[in-house]
């Protein structure tokens, strides 16, 4: 409790006997100094002797004893507050030692001194040399919010005056106070606040200012040289806290700097000894003949991404998931799909730098891609689907991976080469009216799974393009016909395979061509052929079905040799104009009666003439009555007149077959 704050003793009766008064008031005095009495206590006394009678000898000296015992009380209770702010002090520094929490210290030391100096409240601020101003960080004893918000210019109010002298600053009345320039926000809210006296102390570090700690009352006060001292110490301890938290900080980073070194090192260490694992199991791979599908599978496992390898076409030949993790971008992907644009851009880019590049992203993965050249010229190239892009070692990595797979394309492209001339010899042979040997002939087409002594058939299609060359080895990769040996000859796609695998054939032909070549395509199979001997004639006699097919447009099509056959002998020579003339003069009036009255009178007849003529089995075929039948027939003949002979018979019947094949 601070001395004023005490209630004063009662005053002890004074009129006492002359020969006692002395020793009285002496152990009255000790009694006060015993209790640690308030100021006004002694005061009392001091009057209560001084209104002694003048004529009391000792009165001069009880009164030099009264006063001797109020300087004794006051040395006293200037210890106590010496006491209390070493003690403070020592608080503080302990706070240092102790505490790792910047807010948590600076309010210790705000609390600390606004309780020693007794003041009503208490702020500190630290210089923002971004914003060049003082603003608050922490506040004991406010009662209005704006006290914790408040900023201070550095060459105004007492922050401009400790700013300039780098001392303590003391002023009893804050507003009134000329001697420094006002702030007039700074005023409001001091006046705002109750605020009179104030005196602020500089933080001090390195020879700079970093902030200031003030405390401040609500009335009229001037603090004692002590309290400043106090202060200016709490003060330091701030600017010590605040130093020591901005060392500390910067040495958290700098560990955190570091440890982030010392990951990324060994990430690197980590990277390199994993490529030098990928050369080293790619070498292996490629040293004992692994296939492609094998090198893609290690690849993708290496780098865990999807990866696809493309031919010069950009199509896919050679597919691999990490893991059998399917990655959904590279399962979208088509040769001339949305991204074709981005793709063929970043193979120029990657042939002009001979390098990998990113070339477009979907479905949340990025396709990274690069182009495989060997031989002199493009063989491919080779993406690689990811989620997240890869590091530069395994970059360096995937452009190696893409060299070893150059290998295996040029290998193989080699051995395609060496088997296309052989199949092509072959074919050439087979085809040829002047065959070779029978026996090299049979060996060589042994060597690609054909058997020429067993029932084969041929098969022709029409790509529809200026060149269809490097449309075969596509086209044999394709089919995966058992048996089947296939070649461009003369700009028209050729297979031969036994007859067994007709129908397989067929499929696969139909399959090929409308995913390959969009409908564009024409194609005649041919129907079984005993010996290799036939084989000149029936591709002679496929051709001619061909070239007529096309006169027909047949487009999209792949018809049977039979259903070609006798309209080939008859209309080779005609072009398509001569076709729809014969059509025309021959059933052109059904034709059109069909297509104006929506009847099927074409239909009605050709089924009459392929069912022998006989209306009964004509209308179970159409799922008619037998009477609409002979109605149709009768409206038939009125429209082309009398057909019952057989001349005319031949020629309708040739021209309704004619019409079915054109659709």
């Amino acid at each position: 409790m601070h001395p004023s704050e005490r209630k004063p003793s009662p005053s002890p009766d004074l009129d006492v006997s002359p020969h006692t008064e002395t020793e009285s008031i002496a152990a009255g005095l000790i009694g006060l100094l015993h209790e640690d009495a308030s100021a006004e206590a002694f005061a009392t006394r001091l009057a209560a002797i001084e209104a002694l009678p003048d004529g009391l000898r000792s009165k001069n000296n009880l009164v030099e004893l009264a006063r001797m015992a109020m300087a004794i009380r006051n040395r006293l209770e200037q210890h106590e507050e010496r006491e209390r702010g070493m003690l403070a002090v020592i608080e503080s520094a302990q706070d240092l030692a102790g505490r790792l929490n910047l807010t948590e210290l600076l309010k210790a030391i705000v609390v600390r001194a606004r309780r020693l100096l007794r003041a009503h409240l208490c702020w500190l601020t630290i210089y923002d040399e971004q914003a060049d101003e003082f603003k608050v960080v922490v506040v004991d004893g406010a009662i209005s919010e704006p006290i914790g918000r408040m900023t201070a210019q550095r060459n105004r109010g007492v922050a401009g005056v400790v700013m300039t002298t780098r001392l303590p600053f003391s002023t009893p009345h804050y507003l009134q106070d000329a001697r420094f320039e006002h702030d007039q926000v700074l005023d409001d809210i001091f006046r705002a606040e109750g605020v009179t006296a104030m005196v602020g102390a500089p933080l001090i570090r390195d020879d700079q200012v970093i902030g200031l700690l003030f405390v401040a009352d609500r009335y009229h006060r001037t603090h004692t040289a002590l309290n400043i001292s106090i202060l200016s110490t709490l003060a330091t301890h701030a600017a010590v806290a605040i130093a020591n938290a901005k060392a500390f900080a910067d040495a958290q980073s700098a560990l955190e700097a570091t440890n982030q070194a010392r990951a990324q090192l060994e990430r690197h260490a980590s990277d390199v000894q994993g490529a030098v694992e990928a050369h080293e199991r790619l070498t292996s791979l490629l040293a004992r003949g692994a296939t492609l599908g094998e090198l893609c599978q290690s690849i993708a496992q290496l780098l865990q991404g999807t990866v696809l390898v493309l031919d010069e076409t950009h199509h896919v030949v050679a597919h691999a998931d990490p893991e059998g993790r399917p990655s959904p971008a590279a399962h979208a992907y088509t040769p001339h799909g949305a991204h074709s644009a981005a793709f063929t851009q970043a193979l120029r880019d990657s042939r002009r730098a001979g390098r990998s590049t990113i070339a477009y992203e979907s479905h949340g993965e990025l396709c990274r891609a690069i182009a495989v050249i060997g031989g002199g010229g493009v063989l491919g190239s080779v993406l690689l689907f990811r989620r997240e892009d890869l590091s530069n070692t395994s970059i360096r990595t995937f452009e190696r991976s893409s060299s070893v797979i150059g290998i295996v394309l040029l290998s193989q492209e080699r051995m395609e080469e060496s088997r296309h001339r052989d199949v092509s010899a072959l074919l050439q042979t087979l085809i040829s009216p002047r065959q070779g040997e029978p026996t090299l002939t049979r060996q060589r087409a042994e060597r690609h799974g054909l058997d020429i002594s067993q029932p084969m058939i041929l098969a022709l299609l029409d790509a529809g393009l200026p060149e269809a060359s490097f449309l075969a080895g596509r086209a044999r990769a394709a089919l995966g016909v058992p048996g089947m040996v296939l070649d461009e000859v003369d700009g028209v796609l050729v297979a031969v395979c036994a007859s067994t695998n007709a129908q397989a054939l067929r499929e696969a032909f139909t399959d090929f061509a409308r995913r390959e070549l969009g409908g564009a395509h024409i194609g005649v199979l041919s129907r079984p052929v005993y010996s290799a001997a036939e084989m000149p004639a029936l591709y002679a006699s496929l051709r001619r079905s061909l070239a007529v097919a096309m006169r027909l447009g047949l487009r999209g099509h792949l018809v049977e040799q039979n259903e070609m056959a006798l309209y080939s002998v008859l209309f080779e020579t005609q072009d398509r104009n001569g076709l729809d003339q014969f059509l025309r003069s021959t059933i052109g009036a059904l034709i059109a009666h069909d297509q104006q009255r929506g009847s099927e009178l074409t239909a009605t007849l050709l089924t009459y003439f392929d069912h022998k003529q006989n209306a009964t089995e004509t209308a179970s075929r159409l799922g008619i009555h037998l009477n609409t039948v002979r109605q149709r027939l009768a409206s038939i003949e009125r429209l082309v007149g009398d057909w019952e002979e057989m001349p005319r018979v031949l020629e309708l019947h040739m021209a309704l077959r004619l019409w079915k094949l054109g659709g």
